[in-house]
Order: structure tokens, then sequence, then C-alpha cells
């Protein structure tokens, strides 16, 4: 395929900004806060807890369109990520670096909509508005549509786009290879996505034998795609960036190829957050566990409420993070969890933004780390759509973070 004529101007500040995020991957202070990942998530003693935080939405306040100054769409692109990882570096939380580009491996999938039938939404047509879903299993003849996806390598498509990022970045951030598979644990996303939420809410006390074929069926399909990316031989370990920075997982393979047991698994339930947590085990968890015991280390939740579902998630065999959301019980947890666990504890990112004075977060951090001193634990905010008028406020709240974990 015939490359693109890059623009030499904008080309040369993309590269600018390159070497600057290098030098970031390669300080000390970069080294510093891996190891404080690697710690915690080894159950060693950090330093102190890392910190970190994710401004999703929010990045059209702090990093706008026209901040940019990249004219050619393709750099543009790589102007906007760069430039997010140096606005991390200045917010000063514990996000590493690393000293490379990702690119993810091009994947062939048959059938090319995934599931053999069409997911869609309707949109609400305002911009960052809600949308609802538009299930294409309407009834129970449209499950004989379902197809399970079989993935391949597209070896030509991969190796070019390696050669482009070297071209554009040249050493200063070399490309390596990102290759996981695409299918996750989260069942009850592709649940919902495939017959609606509220469906597969009704399916669970009406129509339990047709959750239990959907259930199976996501399952099943999640252990064959992971079966064709492990064919290919190129799966890569996935134990580095936030949350998920460690010690390699597992024992070395005599081949030398990654596998599963390697890699770290980071899943939810958030769909069937409001289930009991005996419907929750019986039409998700167990559907589950097969897809999760096949890999290394698993961190378990999201934004779902988990205070009276802790026993079904310790059952986890691998389980090394424990994800408790502004809506789980805290308390609960400390009393459940047992030390072997690291206790990932989720800001409310509304909690953060809103108030107009910072003693409110100061004192919750204050008093949620006093509670969490002698675990293993992160502090981690995301799901922020605004800043609700306090551009610093991320700097603000990491500070008060770090401060509150430290002590």
């Amino acid at each position: 395929m015939t490359q693109t004529t890059l623009n030499p101007t904008d080309l040369v500040l993309v590269r600018a900004l390159a070497e600057e995020v290098a030098a970031i991957a390669a300080s000390p202070e970069n080294e510093a806060i891996k190891q404080r990942w690697r710690d915690v998530n080894a159950l060693r003693t950090p330093d102190r807890p890392p910190v970190w935080c994710r401004p999703v939405g929010a990045w059209s306040e702090i990093l706008p369109p026209e901040a940019l100054e990249c004219e050619d769409p393709e750099l543009r692109g790589y102007e906007h990520a760069l430039r997010m990882a140096l606005v991390k570096h200045d917010i000063g939380d514990d996000t590493p670096v690393e000293g490379f580009w990702p690119v993810g491996a091009a994947l062939r999938v048959d059938p090319a909509n995934t599931w053999g039938v069409d997911v869609q939404r309707h949109s609400s047509g305002a911009e960052g508005g809600a949308w609802a879903f538009d299930p294409p299993l309407k009834c129970e003849a449209d499950f004989d549509s379902l197809r399970v996806p079989r993935y391949e390598l597209d070896q030509a498509e991969t190796d070019r786009r390696m050669e482009r990022v070297h071209d554009i970045l040249g050493d200063s951030l070399p490309p390596r290879l990102s290759l996981q598979c695409p299918l996750q644990p989260r069942l009850g996303g592709y649940a919902a996505d495939l017959r609606g939420l509220e469906q597969i809410s009704l399916d669970m006390a009406l129509e339990p034998g047709l959750m239990h074929r959907l259930m199976g069926f996501l399952r099943d399909a999640t252990l064959q795609a992971m079966d064709d990316i492990l064919a290919t031989g190129r799966l890569t370990r996935n134990n580095l960036g936030p949350m998920m920075c460690s010690d390699p997982i597992g024992q070395e393979h005599e081949d030398g190829a990654t596998g599963y047991d390697n890699l770290w698994c980071l899943t939810e339930s958030q769909e069937l957050g409001h289930v009991s947590p005996a419907m929750w085990e019986e039409f998700l968890l167990e559907y589950q566990l097969p897809i999760l015991e096949r890999y290394g280390l698993t961190g378990y939740g999201c934004c779902e409420d988990l205070t009276h579902k802790i026993d079904g998630v310790l059952r986890i065999p691998n389980l090394r993070i424990f994800v408790c959301s502004a809506w789980t019980d805290l308390d609960r947890l400390l009393e459940r969890v047992p030390e072997s666990v690291v206790i990932m504890w989720r800001q409310k990112a509304s909690d953060v933004v809103f108030p107009d004075d910072l003693e409110t977060l100061r004192s919750d951090l204050v008093e949620g780390t006093r509670k969490l001193s002698g675990r293993p634990y992160q502090i981690v905010l995301r799901e922020l759509q605004t800043l609700a008028g306090h551009p610093r406020r991320l700097h603000d709240w990491t500070r008060l973070a770090i401060e509150a974990a430290s002590n």
C-alpha cells in the first residue's frame, strides 16, 4: 500500500513532542512510578500507594482541538496523543510512560460484523449526549443468526502499521507490536449490545433458558477468540501502564511465546450491577470463570456496587485487584477481602470536580487512606466527563491524593 506524503512542518513538530515524551520515559522519576505500581501489584510495600486519574470526556476541555497545531489529519492524531502524555506529566499523577509506541496488530474477523448480526444504537443526536441500545436479538428466532467470530492475523497490514510509526517517530519512540484478544470477559456488555439492557434483565426472570443460551454462546465465542489469537504466536504481555504495571506474570514458556497465563485480565459486571448476588453468579460470573482462570492475574469491578457480591468475586482463583467503586462499601470490603488482594479505591468523579473548595476532597482522601493503611491499594479517578469549570482540579486532586497516600 502506498504511504501518503507527510507534511514536513507537522512532522518536525510531532518528532519534537516524541522526544519530550521519550525523555520522560527515560527519567528516574518515571522509573520510580513504575516501581510503585510493580510493588503494590506484587503485594510488596511501595514508597506510597500509586495515584492515577483518567480524564476521559474531560479531555475536550483540557486539550481542545484548537490547541493542536498539525494540519495533517494523521499527524494531528499523533500530536494529540503525545500532548496528552505531556499533560498527564504536568498533572503529576502516577502515569507510567513507555519509551515505545504501541502498534495494534491488524486482525481479520469472520463474520465482519463479529456476531453475525449488526449491533446498533439509537443516538440522541446531541454532542456528548446519551444513546440507547438497538439490539438485533428481538426474539428467540433471531438467536439462530448468531455466529462465533474467528480471528486471524493480517501480517501485511500489521507490518505496514509498524513501518508507518517508524517513518513518523523514528527512534524516539520505536514501534512495538501490541496484540491482545479482541473479546474480553465483559460478557454482560456484549449481552446488552445483542439483546438490550432492559431485555436481559427481564430474561433472567422470565426467560432464564434464553439468557443462559446467550451467555453460553458469549463464553464459548470468547474462548474461541482466545485460542485464535494464541495460535498466531504473537500475543503480547500487558503488564504495563496504569493499574496493571507489574512484575512479569507467570513462567516463561519454553518456546518464548506469551500465553494468557502471562497476562492480566481486567473485567467487570456493570450491566448486572442491579441484580441479586445469586442471579449475578448464575448468569454472569459462572460464564466468566472459565475465561478468567486462563489468565495469570485478574482485576474485577468497575463502577458497579459489589458490596453484596464480595464472596462471589473472591471465588476468582487468580484475583489480584478488587475494584472498590464509589458505590461499594469500603468498610465491608476491608472486613472480607484478604491482604493478598490489592484494593483499587475508585473515586466518585462528580464529588471531585463539582465542589468549589478542596476541603471536602481533602477530608475524604484522608479518611479513606486512613482506613486503607497497611493494605495494598491504588487510588484511581476515572470516568470524568467534565472539569465543571475547575481547570486545575486534576492537579489539585492529584496533589491531595498523593499527600493522603504518603501519610
